[in-house]
């Protein structure tokens, strides 16, 4: 199975027009485009996940004037999307029709591929202290990393043919989840990644 995106080339920047967060505030936030094809014989759904493997583990440093993130900052995992139960037949996702414009709070109900559930990403838990944004952030929402980080952090488009039509996760669920319940059931993985950064100086991992 492949996948690609008309939206960046594999491995380069993501254009902003995806991103959440820009270097003078929220960005486009548009979700990029992405088609698959060579589907495995038996596939009933597709589950999707988008993963920032390179968001800083202490959250306190995140937009500070008076310090810089290193690169070898630890690491952890940041969930920007969720989405299970994509329909057999379907072969793409076009840009900008599952998230346009942040929406303060989350969106509660995001549009997107007749027939998928969308799930929470980790803006839930990053906005949660804030009485302007907390809420449920389901859907997709796009790179904002901090404008601080000296490393250029990259976005993975995991896309997962499965041997059933519905995932068993919960209504509100997470990655956490998606990742759980397709245990047994994956016949196949594809994925491409982009890359972005609010930094100037940022370096590529």
């Amino acid at each position: 199975m492949r996948i690609h995106s008309d939206s960046f080339a594999p491995g380069q920047p993501i254009p902003a027009a995806f991103a959440a967060g820009t270097p003078d505030g929220f960005g486009g936030n548009r979700n990029p485009h992405l088609a698959w094809d060579e589907v495995p014989a038996g596939t009933r759904s597709f589950a999707l996940l988008c993963l920032d493997p390179d968001a800083p583990t202490d959250p306190s440093l995140a937009g500070r004037d008076d310090v810089e993130i290193p690169v070898a900052h630890p690491r952890g995992t940041f969930v920007h999307w969720a989405v299970v139960d994509l329909p057999a037949e379907l072969r793409a996702i076009e840009a900008g029709s599952a998230s346009e414009g942040v929406t303060p709070g989350g969106k509660r109900r995001p549009p997107g591929p007749a027939g998928a559930r969308q799930g929470l990403n980790d803006y839930t838990g990053w906005f949660a202290g804030d009485a302007d944004m907390a809420g449920d952030w389901f859907g997709y929402d796009g790179p904002y990393p901090p404008p601080n980080d000296l490393r250029t952090h990259r976005y993975f488009f995991r896309l997962f043919a499965l041997d059933v039509d519905r995932l068993d996760v919960p209504e509100r669920f997470t990655a956490g989840d998606v990742q759980r319940a397709m245990q047994g059931h994956v016949l196949a993985e594809a994925t491409v990644w982009g890359s972005y950064a609010l930094h100037p100086g940022a370096t590529p991992v």
